[in-house]
This record gives C-alpha cells, sequence and structure tokens, in this order.
C-alpha cells in the first residue's frame, strides 16, 4: 500500500530533475516545494533563484510569493529585479527554469493569462510574471503540475510563456535559442518532448496510475514512449523532508 500522496509522487519526482550542480530559476508553489525538496536531499549545493532577486536563497519554510522576506533574509545575495532579468537570466547565467501553469498544450506551451476569449475571458488568471523571460532564457525549462482535461488541452486559450510552440524546429524558428522544456511532472506520470517533433510523450508511470488514466486526463491523443518504465517511488527521506518543510510552512503561515 501506498504511503504516499499523488501530490507527493509529483512533488517527490520533480526535484529528482535538479542536480546539485544546478542554478535554478523557481517558480512558486509546487516548482518551490521541489526544488527545496531537491536541495534538503539530494543537491544541497542546488543555487535557487526567486525573481525578486534572491540568490542562493533557503527557506526554511516555503514562501507565499516571491516578496516573501524568508527568501531574502536566507539568500547568499539579493540584487534589484532589473539586474536579476537584464544581467542573470538573459546574461545565459541560469541551467533551469522552474515553472508551474495554468493550461498546457501538446507542445508544452503554458498559459497562465486567462481561459476563454482574451478580451471576455472565463477566467482571468494571475498573468506572465516572468514566466515568459524564464521559459526563453534559462538553458532549459520543467514544468510540473496535476494532470486532468481542463489543464492539459490540444489547444491552449493563450500562450503565455513559449514551450515548443507548433512544435519541431518552430521554436528556433522563432529566434529563440534554448532549449525549452525538457520534462513535464504531473501527478500521474512524467513526459518528454519527442526528439524530432516536440510532442510531448509519456516517459515514466507513477506506480499505481495506467496508461488508461493519463488517457482519460488528457485534451488530445498522448503518446507514451516503446519503454514506457514506473517511476520509483519516494524514500523515506524525501518523504519525510518534505512533510517536514509543508508542516513548517503551515505552521509560518497558517495555510
Amino acid at each position: 500500500m501506498r504511503n504516499y500522496s499523488p501530490t507527493e509522487m509529483m512533488t517527490v519526482a520533480a526535484s529528482r530533475s535538479l542536480k546539485a550542480s544546478d542554478v535554478c530559476f523557481v517558480g512558486i508553489g509546487t516548482p518551490s516545494a521541489a526544488a527545496n525538496l531537491a536541495r534538503l536531499t539530494h543537491a544541497p549545493e542546488l543555487v535557487l533563484i526567486y525573481e525578486s532577486g534572491t540568490i542562493g536563497t533557503k527557506p526554511t519554510v516555503l514562501p507565499l510569493s516571491i516578496g516573501d522576506g524568508e527568501l531574502s533574509e536566507t539568500a547568499d545575495a539579493v540584487v534589484s529585479v532589473p539586474e536579476m532579468f537584464r544581467y542573470w537570466l538573459q546574461g545565459g547565467h541560469i541551467d533551469i527554469g522552474f515553472l508551474g501553469a495554468a493550461q498546457i498544450d501538446k507542445f508544452a506551451n503554458i498559459n497562465t493569462t486567462v481561459i476563454g476569449d482574451y478580451n471576455n475571458p472565463t477566467v482571468r488568471l494571475p498573468g506572465a510574471g516572468g514566466a515568459p523571460e524564464i521559459s526563453t532564457q534559462c538553458k532549459e525549462v520543467l514544468i510540473v503540475l496535476k494532470q486532468s482535461k481542463r489543464s492539459f488541452l490540444d489547444k491552449i486559450s493563450f500562450i503565455t510563456s513559449p514551450g515548443h510552440l507548433e512544435g519541431g524546429e518552430s521554436r528556433k524558428e522563432a529566434g529563440i535559442t534554448t532549449k525549452g522544456p525538457t520534462a513535464v511532472i504531473t501527478d500521474l506520470c512524467v513526459m518528454k518532448p519527442d526528439p524530432l517533433s516536440k510532442e510531448l510523450t509519456v516517459i515514466s508511470l507513477h506506480e499505481g496510475v495506467t496508461k488508461q488514466d493519463v488517457i482519460d486526463n488528457t485534451g488530445w491523443e498522448i503518446k507514451f514512449a516503446d519503454d514506457v518504465c514506473i517511476t520509483p517511488a519516494p524514500k523515506d527521506e524525501e518523504l519525510s523532508q518534505l512533510r517536514e518543510l509543508n508542516e513548517k510552512t503551515i505552521k509560518a503561515h497558517g495555510v
């Protein structure tokens, strides 16, 4: 019997995508939880950067926003937002951009702007923030979000942050020279873009998840690799560190 939740599996799997030598531009929410879990377990030298200008931050609780004082108080350095974007990000100094999303399509394009027509949306989302720059200027991008037909769509309402655009070489043809999304981690599986078409392809299913589960929660005809494997279950240390981090966060913020 599994002793972890789908969200914990997703967070742990996402954390494993980071290595100690990475410099990672972190988004708030699950990306932040995964990145800090990596720092607390297998990647203690991982350098975390947040949009507010904090470099090498080591929060003891998860931040509620990029302006959380915990980030600056535990950082190696704090720079201005213009310097963060112009020098550190656009200068090519950041290895990984770690993002969440409201909607994503088969080529890992992200929508965090609106659902429905732009001029008369059904839902107005939080917006872009620094995600468009992160998705184009970091050397590569990881995306983490829960999977459902509401979030995984054949065509998203608005492209806030480009993934692989129309697939193939379209990202490169648009003048974007970085790799773009190299993995999408969900509560059901791990996907990677096909080397040629760039369409997201399932390479790993989490324990207890079937191919049909993924199909039922995807808004396009999802593809599977020939050798789909089972994602390794969370280790005891990973679960204990993640749960302790979440407990500290709840106690500190009351959420």
